[in-house]
């Protein structure tokens, strides 16, 4: 539930967003997603995290980063680091966790209620934390792909838990060939 009068911030894991919505075959609008929430309240900040490649000349999710930025979303994006597993699997190590969870903290003093984009279970805690000062929390994530993409104790910790699929009308759009490949990465340490 949403107050029209209470201070809004967005915080978006990028990569567990895009796994989410790619799961139930769309992809997300982001011009669609911000006026969503400035309808439901008064949004002071939009927060999308990502990690970026390194050494990569051209990045398939650079397009988005830089619309993001420029259409009134706060980036945050670091280094990700690019490596070969025991099995000569390419893999990416890139987690925003601890990035995203101290901008929380930082901004709890100044919102009413905090929208999370992310169904990663290690976000239970921060939320846990959010509340005991005041702010509410909805996640947003989905129960309804196979496997669900969201963790069990993050949903329950929250004040409202929002299925993605229950937004698609609003904020989706058909997804996009072929799918960018820097988001497609699975990222160690968020299986």
């Amino acid at each position: 539930m949403f107050y029209r009068d209470e201070r809004l911030a967005l915080f978006i894991d990028g990569s567990n967003l895009y796994a989410s919505a790619k799961a139930l075959g769309f992809d997300i609008d982001y011009k669609l997603l911000r006026q969503e929430f400035i309808r439901r309240g008064k949004l002071l900040r939009a927060f999308y995290y990502t990690a970026l490649l390194e050494n990569d000349d051209y990045s398939p999710i650079r397009p988005l980063v830089d619309w993001l930025h420029y259409n009134g979303f706060t980036m945050v994006t670091k280094t990700a680091k690019e490596y070969t597993d025991s099995t000569g699997r390419r893999k990416v190590k890139g987690n925003m966790d601890i990035e995203l969870c101290i901008d929380a903290m930082e901004l709890a003093p100044h919102v009413d209620h905090i929208v999370l984009f992310s169904g990663d279970g290690d976000f239970r805690p921060l939320v846990e934390s959010l509340q005991r000062k005041g702010v509410r929390v909805s996640v947003v994530s989905t129960i309804r792909s196979q496997p669900p993409m969201i963790a069990d104790e993050l949903r329950r910790q929250a004040d409202n838990f929002i299925d993605l699929a229950d937004l698609k009308d609003v904020i989706g759009r058909p997804p996009r060939e072929p799918a960018p490949a820097a988001e497609n990465l699975q990222v160690a340490g968020e299986e």
